[in-house]
C-alpha cells in the first residue's frame, strides 16, 4: 500500500526498484528470410549502428529499470555477443543486473513453448529478485517507450495486467492481437489476428493493437503461469491464452503508447514498428534517411544505447569529373569509405565501402560491405560481409534479381554473401563451358 501512496504523487523510485523487465528475444523472425538464417530478429542490425534489441533495452534503462533478463532461443550467438560485449555496464552492488536466459529445457526437457512459457521457465530466477512488478517485452519492435509511465498507470488503475497498445486502421488489425475496451480502458475481450477486429469505442476504423508488453503483478503472474503450465490444451502464450483467460475475472486495462511514448515534436502520432517482413525492415531503415524522420535518433534525452567500437570518421574521396565521392539524403555510419561513388537516399552502416564509379538509392547496407567498382544498386538490403563484384546491377531487371536472388512483391531485393556466391559460381561455370566449346 506503501508503494501506491508513492505512485499516486508521482513518486515511482519504490515501485521501479521492485521491478523487473524479461525481454522476450528468442524468435527467428521468419518473414525477414535469410536475414535471419544466422542470427534472431532481435539481433538483426537496424539504423545504421544498432541491434533491434537495443531499442526495448534502451527504454528500459531510460525508464529506470535496471534488472533486466533477456530469454534468448533461435540462434543466439550474435545477440548473446552484442548484450555481453555493449550491455555489461550494469552494477551489482546496486541492485541492477543484465542476464542473458538461454532455453535450458527447464520443463520436461523442453525449449521455449510460447511467449508464456518463456517466462515460466524462468520463474526460479524471476522470483529470486523478489519482484512486485514484472515488465514483459517483446524484444523485436523498434519504438521509443518511457515504462515508467506506463507502470504508474498501472498501479495507479489498481490492475492485474496491463497491456501496451497501439492505434491501428481495422484494415491492419487482423495481423495483431486486438482488445476491445471499455471507457475506462478496462479490456473486456482481447483476440489474436481477428477477421473482424472490434472497435475503439467512437470509433468505427481505429482498433487497439498490443504491442506485446504487459505489465503483471508478480503474486499474480506467477500463479498464472503456474496454472497455464498445466494445462495441456493451453499453447503456453500471453496473447492467445494468459490474457484472455484472466478476463471477466481480474482487471486488465489498456494502455495506448500515446501515454508513455518518447515524442517527436513533429509529428502527431507515436512511433512503434513490427520490422518483421522485408518491405517494413527496409522502409524503417529508409525513413531515418529523412530530413525529419518520425523516430528522432539525435535525441540527447532519450539515448539508445549498443555496443560501441572503436572506428574512424566516415570519409568521401575524389572530386573529377565522373567520379565524385559524395552521399545526399543518406546515413553514413562510422568506418565508411566512398570512394568516387555517389549514395542517394540509402543507410550505410558501420564500415561499408563504396568503390569507384558505383550508384547506391534507396539502398540499406549492412556492416561489412564492399562494393565494386561500376555496381548500380536500387532498393537494395545487402547483408553482412558481401562482397559485391564490379559491375553488378541489382535492383534494375526483376528476372536477374528473381533468378540469384530474393525480390519481394515490392520491388525489394534481398542480397546475401551466399547468394552471390552462387551467383559467381554459374557465371564462372558458364565461361569454363564456352572455353571448352571454343
Amino acid at each position: 500500500m506503501a508503494i501506491r501512496q508513492q505512485i499516486s504523487t508521482g513518486n515511482l523510485n519504490a515501485a521501479l526498484a521492485k521491478t523487473i523487465a524479461v525481454v522476450l528475444a528468442g524468435g527467428r523472425g521468419s518473414r525477414l528470410k535469410e536475414l535471419t538464417d544466422n542470427r534472431s530478429k532481435p539481433a538483426v542490425p537496424i539504423a545504421g549502428k544498432y541491434k533491434i534489441i537495443d531499442f526495448p533495452l534502451s527504454n528500459c534503462l531510460n525508464s529506470g529499470i535496471r534488472r533486466i533478463g533477456v530469454a534468448t532461443q533461435y540462434r543466439s550467438h550474435t545477440l548473446n555477443q552484442h548484450i555481453q560485449r555493449g550491455w555489461s555496464f550494469f552494477r551489482a552492488d546496486l541492485g541492477e543486473s543484465m542476464e542473458l536466459w538461454p532455453a535450458q529445457q527447464q520443463t520436461d526437457g523442453n525449449w521455449y513453448q510460447g511467449t508464456a512459457d518463456a517466462v515460466y521457465q524462468n520463474l526460479s530466477i524471476i522470483g529470486g529478485t523478489q519482484p512486485e512488478y514484472v515488465v514483459v517485452l517483446a524484444g523485436d519492435h523498434i519504438y521509443k517507450q518511457d515504462y515508467s509511465l506506463m507502470l504508474r498507470d498501472h498501479i495507479d488503475s489498481q490492475a492485474d495486467i496491463t497491456v501496451g497498445c497501439i492505434e491501428v486502421s481495422k484494415q491492419e488489425a487482423s495481423e495483431f492481437g486486438v482488445m476491445a475496451v471499455d471507457l475506462k480502458r478496462n479490456i473486456t475481450s482481447f483476440v489474436e489476428k481477428p477477421s473482424s477486429p472490434p472497435t475503439i469505442p467512437g470509433s468505427n476504423d481505429r482498433c487497439l493493437a498490443s504491442m506485446g508488453i504487459y505489465i503483471f503483478n508478480a503474486d499474480f503472474l506467477f500463479q498464472r503461469l503456474q496454472k497455464d503450465a498445466q494445462d495441456l490444451e493451453s499453447s503456453h502464450d500471453f496473447g492467445n491464452d494468459i490474457i484472455p483467460s484472466a478476463i471477466g475475472t481480474q482487471k486488465i486495462i489498456a494502455h495506448p503508447l500515446s501515454l508513455s511514448c518518447i515524442k517527436n515534436k513533429d509529428y502527431e502520432t507515436p512511433y512503434w514498428r513490427d520490422v518483421g517482413t522485408l518491405t517494413a525492415y527496409w522502409q524503417a531503415n529508409i525513413d531515418l534517411t529523412k530530413l525529419k524522420p518520425q523516430l528522432d535518433l539525435y535525441d540527447d534525452n532519450w539515448p539508445i544505447h549498443t555496443t560501441q567500437y572503436q572506428r574512424p570518421a566516415a570519409k568521401f574521396n575524389h572530386n573529377s569529373e565522373g567520379r565524385v565521392g559524395y552521399a545526399v539524403n543518406s546515413v553514413v555510419s562510422a568506418g565508411c569509405l566512398v570512394s568516387g561513388a555517389s549514395v542517394e537516399q540509402s543507410m550505410l552502416f558501420n564500415h561499408v565501402t563504396v568503390n569507384s564509379y558505383s550508384h547506391i538509392q534507396e539502398s540499406v547496407l549492412l556492416p561489412n560491405c564492399e562494393i565494386g567498382r561500376g555496381c548500380q544498386l536500387k532498393k537494395v538490403i545487402l547483408d553482412m560481409d558481401c562482397k559485391l563484384p564490379a559491375d553488378s546491377i541489382i535492383g534494375f531487371d526483376e528476372e536477374f534479381d528473381n533468378k540469384y536472388f530474393r525480390r519481394n512483391e515490392d520491388g525489394i531485393v534481398l542480397v546475401t554473401q551466399a547468394m552471390i556466391d552462387a551467383w559467381q559460381q554459374e557465371v564462372a561455370d558458364q565461361q569454363d563451358s564456352q572455353k571448352q566449346s571454343a
